[in-house]
């Protein structure tokens, strides 16, 4: 119930970070200075855990919909196998995240 009730709050969690994703775009297209505001805040200890938040959400919310795919086939509805999968959903995400985390990191 946690990850069904989790997947829909991703979902608006995607949502909102669309928002600040075209805000992004918005001020690139308008040159340097608006730019540098979005790139300012995206760059604060804030904003970066928002984004490293936004991360998981969308590897959660990914990993997620491939489970649900794999229910509206009929499989993986037995109680042991649905948790088992839950755990997997978060634990993908969870690695996921950390390895985009880390490579994005080390470019730097």
């Amino acid at each position: 119930m946690a990850l069904s009730i989790g997947h829909r709050v991703s979902g608006v969690a995607l949502s909102i970070g669309l928002l600040f994703l075209t805000w992004w775009l918005v001020a690139l297209a308008n040159g340097p200075a608006a730019f540098a505001v979005v790139q300012d805040l995206a760059g604060s200890v804030v904003g970066q855990l928002v984004l490293f938040g936004w991360t998981f959400v969308i590897f959660f919310h990914c990993a997620n919909g491939i489970r649900h795919l794999a229910w509206d086939m009929g499989y993986g509805y037995e109680i042991g196998v649905a948790r088992r999968s839950g755990i997997a959903v978060v634990a993908v995400a969870a690695l996921l995240t950390l390895v985009v985390w880390i490579a994005a990191l080390a470019l730097r």
